[in-house]
């Protein structure tokens, strides 16, 4: 299915961009990363060895203020020897801040699909295989399996999952936190992962995966809606998350619109 972005919700944009940035301060923040906020722009740097979460996640800059910010940013990737991402969402200004990144060596890596549901509407049910149980991730040892998932189903792999994995199991995974882990096992066998993070007023589902060999089964649709259902079971009224183009035909028959994008700006 063609990405086509639905009709603007202001309500839901912002739902998306302050979600994923909350997301990615708690995971930072856990790390021992640094942060730096002030009124025009809010980043966390240091933290971690994949450049997604070593992150520029607000800015609101005159054209006056804009090269001298990102040069700012670059220092602090080098003094801190990692690769980093500026996550330029609808909200930052100024206009064509990607063409400032690009022209200070950013390179355009991507752009999440970003879409969200209010979630009394989600569907009751979905097909899918009869031998699928979610449960949530409650221990060390579950937490384990949910990383090994992790590590052959999605993004760069060990380093990226083992990382995770450390930052989940140092946020803790009681119901005192805002986090919630799934782990979806098939026949048994670990397949599938998800997690919830509650923050700015929105339910935010991040690292859905499956292993490839389970794909294209209902598996990835089905531990998503537990993740929605378990925000909603918190009191949350939106559900929000990131998609790719391969997961965006998935969450569409969730239900799920797609009011905007976030594009992604590496340096290296």
């Amino acid at each position: 299915m063609p990405y086509r972005p639905d009709i603007p919700d202001e309500g839901m944009i912002d739902a998306i961009e302050e979600n994923g940035a909350e997301f990615l301060l708690a995971m930072g923040r856990a790390a021992g990363a640094e942060e730096h906020c002030t009124s025009s722009v809010h980043w966390i740097i240091g933290g971690s060895p994949i450049d997604y979460h070593n992150c520029v996640v607000r800015a609101d800059l005159g054209p006056a203020d804009a090269d001298t910010t990102i040069a700012a940013s670059i220092a602090r990737f080098e003094a801190h020897g990692v690769p980093g991402t500026w996550h330029v969402g609808p909200s930052m200004w100024p206009l064509h801040l990607g063409d400032r990144l690009l022209r200070h060596g950013f390179v355009e890596s991507g752009a999440d699909i970003d879409m969200a549901i209010e979630l009394d509407q989600l569907p009751a049910s979905l097909p899918g295989p009869e031998t699928l149980v979610i449960e949530r991730v409650a221990d060390e040892l579950s937490l384990a399996a949910w990383t090994s998932v992790l590590a052959r189903s999605f993004g760069e792999g060990e380093p990226e999952s083992a990382w995770v994995g450390e930052i989940y199991r140092r946020i803790g995974l009681s119901d005192d936190v805002p986090w919630r882990h799934f782990l979806g096992r098939l026949d048994g066998e670990p397949v599938a992962t998800a997690s919830l993070f509650v923050g700015a007023g929105a339910a935010g589902i991040y690292v859905v995966s499956t292993l490839p060999a389970a794909r294209h089964r209902g598996i990835g649709a089905a531990i998503t809606l537990a993740a929605l259902r378990a925000g909603r079971e918190l009191g949350q009224r939106l559900g929000v998350l990131g998609s790719s183009s391969d997961g965006y035909p998935v969450y569409r028959r969730l239900g799920l619109r797609d009011p905007c994008r976030i594009r992604l700006f590496a340096w290296h």
